[in-house]
């Protein structure tokens, strides 16, 4: 095992890597813009770096400072977290040719998987369900119809090589096709660099459910149970639960399946995500992308399984076997039940970001109650970065025991200063329709119409 790292990011998600980096005596480096350096990752960090202005653009993408800062400080490996530069293949290819460990896939799998379109025809060519969609990227209105005309409306239109919801747009029928292409190619090439489009059928009534799997050192690869993801505002989740309550046991297994001849299929290694549209109505489901990184829901696979996501990271990283035993199916297999509410700084009805000092900051605590804080009292979230402060996790021993165990946390939950998200997330709880667990990806706005 390889004695340090480096974080290369920054709030919660860098507090969560330090913190199994120090539990595994590995030496932890923070690197921290001018906006970060009081917050709690920076301090609980063995050394921190300081690396560039608030604008992640001049701090936290900035690979040459980042590759410099682990050579300055020793560092023996990199660790990206999610976000930033952690699908950046070319930054991986860069920490790889300084000398220094990846701690992530293999570049070729970020690549492979980083293009929306060539990894919906690996997926295809390895067996995995794909939706009727575009093989080659469309490049203007004229293809765009066309397309949409051999694949039948409604349509998602979205970058090729973007992600985190960002640019995504419906079109029910022709008249809205010609908005919705122009609104995500504008939005792929200011935010991705690449204005390439993908268009695919959309599946009405959908959910989101993602599987997590571990490529391991030995070229094996793991399912670790699935999340669902559907509760989500502008295309973006907002809180996630495991087992699935919309997921049969021989759904399930299909998609496990699925998602380990995805990533038998790129030589994938370490954690990484295969993301499904499954049709509630017909019990079916369809190959939506791969997220060749940890993920920010992870906690919920972790207290379902037992096992640090983190720590197995590492441990691939260094060619080294996994915690647990591989060979054994009931050594990763899930058991209970958890969910996580992603808690922003954001008005909790038009989900707006809403920056500033926090003033009062009082975690919950209790029995399966765990919270992976990015902040607290006297820090300021201010607009440079993604508003989230904290992930509320709660483990029941069943969906009901986590529900409650949810709403007392949500309640004992006290932030003051920003606005926050956590009078949505006790409505959501409230609701019938989630309680019931039938909801789908339409859930929020119908929880919060406009």
């Amino acid at each position: 095992m390889f004695d340090s790292v480096l974080v290369a990011n920054r709030g919660e998600i860098a507090r969560r890597v330090v913190r199994t980096a120090r539990r595994m005596g590995i030496r932890a480096v923070a690197v921290y813009s001018d906006a970060d350096g009081d917050l709690p990752y920076v301090r609980e960090a063995d050394e921190a770096v300081h690396i560039g202005p608030a604008p992640p653009a001049r701090s936290y993408l900035d690979a040459a400072a980042i590759i410099d800062a682990a050579r300055k400080t020793g560092a023996a490996a990199v660790h990206p977290g999610y976000g930033f530069l952690a699908e950046n293949a070319d930054f991986a290819r860069q920490v790889m040719a300084a000398g220094l460990i990846w701690v992530g896939p293999d570049p070729y799998a970020i690549e492979q998987m980083g293009d929306k379109i060539r990894a919906r025809n690996l997926m295809e060519r390895a067996g995995v369900p794909v939706s009727p969609g575009s093989r080659e990227p469309i490049t203007d209105v004229a293809a765009a119809v066309a397309e949409a005309d051999r694949i039948g409306y409604p349509v998602m239109v979205k970058a090729a090589a973007g992600g985190g919801g960002i640019g995504m747009g419906v079109a029910a029928s022709q008249s809205g096709l010609a908005a919705a292409f122009e609104t995500a190619r504008s939005r792929a090439e200011r935010f991705f660099g690449s204005p390439e489009i993908l268009i695919e059928r959309y599946v009405e009534r959908a959910r989101h459910v993602e599987v997590q799997i571990l490529g391991l050192a030995d070229g094996r690869v793991l399912a670790l149970g699935e999340r669902d993801c559907s509760v989500q505002r502008r295309h973006q989740k907002v809180a996630e639960e495991t087992p699935s309550p919309g997921v049969s046991a021989a759904l399930r297994d299909r998609m496990l399946a699925a998602a380990v001849r995805a990533g038998e299929a790129v030589g994938y290694r370490g954690a990484g995500t295969v993301e499904c549209l499954v049709n509630a109505d017909a019990g079916s489901f369809v190959f939506l992308e791969m997220n060749t990184r940890l993920q920010v829901e992870h906690p919920v696979t972790e207290l379902v399984t037992g096992i640090d996501l983190v720590e197995q990271q590492f441990l691939i990283a260094a060619g080294e076997p996994p915690s647990f035993d591989a060979a054994d199916p009931d050594s990763f297999r899930p058991a209970g039940h958890a969910l996580e509410l992603r808690v922003y700084a954001e008005d909790p009805v038009r989900f707006l970001p809403g920056p500033g000092k926090i003033t009062e900051w009082e975690e919950p605590s209790g029995d399966g109650v765990r919270v992976d804080a990015g902040y607290e009292a006297g820090n300021t979230v201010t607009p440079f970065y993604d508003p989230l402060l904290a992930k509320l996790c709660v483990y029941g021993a069943d969906r009901e025991q986590a529900l409650e165990r949810a709403r007392n946390a949500v309640a004992g939950f006290r932030i003051a200063g920003p606005k926050t998200n956590l009078l949505f997330h006790a409505d959501l709880l409230a609701s019938p329709e989630f309680a019931g667990g039938g909801y789908d990806t339409s859930l929020v706005s119908k929880l919060r119409p406009t």
